[in-house]
Formats: C-alpha cells, sequence, structure tokens
C-alpha cells in the first residue's frame, strides 16, 4: 500500500490490530527512512506506549503535553508553508523528495486522544493544523497516517480527507460504512464480523475506488521493533535554512 501521495485512516476496536498496521506500515517504509528521503514525524498521545520504542526512526516525537503535541502540528503546518512557496517559485506543482527535503510521514497514533483532554483553546488550534495538513499537504510531500478506535463522525471531524482508509474489528454494521464509505458493507467489508481472536485482519479502501480488500497486518514484536530502529535508523538531519526556521535554529 502505497503512502505517497495520500493520507491513510486505519479505525478499530479496542485489540484490532491497530499498532500491527501502523508498525507494518513503518517497516515496510524503513528503506526510505534510513536513506533520509522519507523522514517520520511521530505523535502518541498515549504517552509512548506505542510508538516510543521506534523513537530512531523518527525525526521528531512527541508525547507529552496537548500543548506539546499541537505545536508539533503546527510546525509542521508552517514547513508545508515554506514547500507550497518553494514550489511556486520553481512553477511545479507537486514535491519531489530528497534527502534534503525529504517526504514527511506524520504517524498519530490515537487521533481522538489527542484533543480528548485538551483545553477548548487547544483543541481548535489542533484541528486547524490538521484541516490544513489534510487538505494542502499531499502536495508538498506530507502524509497523514492516524489510527482512531471510534470513527464517529464527532470524533473524526477530518473523516473525510483520508483518501485511504482501513477498516479493522468494528463494533457495528454503521462504523463500516463510517470509514469506508456508504455501501461498503453491502459490497463485503464485513469488518463488523472480524473475529476478536485475529487481530490484524481489515479491509483496506483506497483513493478512486469503491472495490475493498481484505488484509492482515504483520504483527511485530517489541524484539522485532527494536531490531528494525537498529537496522534502519533516520540519518543526521539535513538542517536547511527553511527547517532552521520552522524549528527555531533546530530541524529536531
Amino acid at each position: 500500500m502505497r503512502l505517497l501521495g495520500t493520507h491513510v485512516l486505519v479505525a478499530g476496536a479496542t485489540g484490532a490490530g491497530k499498532g500491527s498496521v501502523l508498525w507494518s506500515l513503518l517497516n515496510g517504509a524503513a528503506p526510505a527512512i534510513a536513506s533520509g528521503s522519507l523522514e517520520v514525524w511521530a505523535i502518541d498521545p498515549k504517552g509512548g506506549m506505542e510508538l516510543r520504542p521506534g523513537l530512531p526512526l523518527f525525526a521528531r516525537f512527541e508525547d507529552g503535553s496537548a500543548e506539546q503535541m499541537c505545536l508539533t502540528l503546527e510546525h509542521l503546518v508552517t514547513l508545508k508553508d515554506v514547500r507550497a512557496r518553494e514550489l511556486a517559485e520553481l512553477g511545479a506543482r507537486t514535491h519531489a523528495a530528497t534527502p534534503a527535503s525529504p517526504h514527511i510521514l506524520l504517524v498519530v497514533d490515537e487521533l481522538a486522544t489527542l484533543t480528548a483532554f485538551a483545553e477548548r483553546t487547544i483543541v481548535r488550534r489542533i484541528e486547524q493544523a490538521l484541516g490544513l495538513l489534510l487538505t494542502q499537504g499531499r502536495a508538498c510531500g506530507i502524509t497523514v497516517l492516524a489510527a482512531v478506535q471510534d470513527p464517529g463522525k464527532d470524533v473524526v471531524v477530518w473523516r473525510d480527507l483520508f483518501p485511504t482508509r482501513i477498516a479493522m474489528r468494528l463494533d457495528n454494521p454503521i462504523q463500516v460504512d463510517m470509514v469506508l464509505g456508504e455501501g461498503a458493507r453491502d459490497l463485503g467489508a464485513t469488518a463488523d464480523h472480524i473475529s476478536e481472536l485475529t487481530p490484524g485482519v481489515a479491509y483496506v479502501r483506497v483513493e478512486g475506488t469503491r472495490t475493498q480488500r481484505r488484509v492482515r497486518a504483520s504483527y511485530l514484536t517489541d524484539a522485532d521493533i527494536a531490531e528494525l530502529a537498529v537496522r534502519s535508523p533516520r540519518p543526521t538531519p539535513v538542517r536547511l535554512a527553511a527547517a532552521a526556521a520552522v524549528e527555531g535554529g533546530e530541524v529536531a
């Protein structure tokens, strides 16, 4: 499954295997991370329980306060704006990844938790930043990969902005159509019937088609993740003027 030129939403009940999908995709992206053509920014609102073991893979990692996570999103919006201006000056419409200007994958482990306990002013900033990244980020070389437990519209207000969607085990038929689109369950995507004994199983719908494919993500053990982090760490960042401006002199 491609990550370039799209955004990916992973939805599933507790224990459905959302972490397996995240780590499977990161494992597949490891060569690009090691080469420097892909940079991963990771946000883990659950205190780092899921993503911190892969810390060497990430150019930026945040598992602290809602304010700190919000600032990370806003920094990425600023970088998006810088890239948009650069593309406009070059007469280009799409970002081409290089080690000096890598494609950026933003991974958010539990999207709803990001705003669940934040003050309303921070929630509004988070919603604005995510909205800008989802609507304008693809052309600037930014992909959002987000996992969520409850796919309800009141929880994922940006659900329709994810072209690629993965429905893992869900609680009811209504949620299947919420994630994959109206009529998806009638076409065979019975994510509400996935067994609790088969975590990692999911239905995938990609942009431009109503066809769903049943898949199963690999399970990476803690030892696998540790080995991955050692085998494919991110290279030392190239500190460009634009990136330094975004991070106040540090690419992070």
